[in-house]
């Protein structure tokens, strides 16, 4: 497989992992229609998954003739060790605050790589880009905006967002820092390096931490975490679920809706 096509199934991985954390939230969020909007970012980040699984297939297809994956190969029967997405994204719910503060950090730094991709120079990976910075925009607003009514809410919605900042933390630094198939696509135009899109995340998170009125994060506190989903190494938090979000086709290999 290509680099570039890993790039691919990293972002894939990342919208697909982060959906289905979000689709656990069905039918438990805290109002009726938070709930519903909730399931609705879950179900937007899938459909991008489905986008980006798409394209790999396609191009891992054309590589190796003997190949015939779909994208159901791809979100189904990959193990652990071969998924790409960032630690973050994999972690538990917890409560309400630890979900919204990780879409928030999410979607910030999504959208700011959207809009690097529209100009990218695989113009399928723009198409996808261009499909899907409509919603993100919407994701980060609708976090944003809990963020702050958390943070500047009461006592114990402030102190909430205190507990996720500090057990998000750690998992921040991996996302600035750049593996082999982030280098090889930044080389040829695919995608930026992380680190271009950095200084904006952060001026752009702790404009809303501020008047959340949590304290801001800093740059030279964060370091890369020891774990790296981007190269295979993830915790037990996603072996636990995929064995729940796999059984069903691995249960019943070829089964069809």
């Amino acid at each position: 497989m290509d680099l570039v096509s890993t790039f691919v199934i990293y972002w894939a991985d990342n919208t697909l992992i982060l959906g289905h954390r979000n689709s656990e939230w069905t039918g438990q969020g805290p109002i009726l229609e938070q709930d519903i909007a909730l399931s609705n970012i879950a179900l937007d980040l899938i459909g991008q998954a489905r986008n980006f699984y798409q394209l790999a297939a396609v191009r891992i297809n054309r590589i190796d003739k003997n190949q015939t994956l779909t994208e159901d190969d791809l979100a189904y029967f990959r193990d652990p060790s071969e998924f790409r997405n960032l630690i973050l994204v994999e972690q538990e719910n917890g409560d309400w605050a630890r979900t919204i503060l990780r879409q928030f950090y999410f979607s910030s730094y999504q959208f700011l790589l959207y809009e690097e991709l529209l100009s990218s120079a695989d113009r399928d990976i723009a198409a996808i880009a261009e499909k899907s910075i409509k919603e993100t925009r919407y994701h980060l607003r609708w976090s944003a905006e809990w963020v702050m009514r958390l943070g500047d809410g009461t006592e114990e919605s402030h102190a909430r967002m205190l507990d996720a900042i500090q057990m998000l933390h750690p998992f921040i630094g991996e996302i600035f820092t750049a593996a082999d198939f982030e280098y090889e696509a930044a080389e040829k135009g695919v995608c930026p390096l992380p680190e271009k899109i950095k200084s904006r995340w952060y001026k752009e998170v702790n404009s809303t931490l501020a008047s959340a009125t949590i304290p801001v994060l800093s740059a030279d506190k964060i370091s890369p975490n020891a774990l790296s989903g981007k190269n295979g190494v993830h915790t037990e938090q996603l072996e636990d679920l995929l064995s729940v979000m796999q059984i069903l086709p691995r249960a019943y290999p070829g089964v069809s809706w």
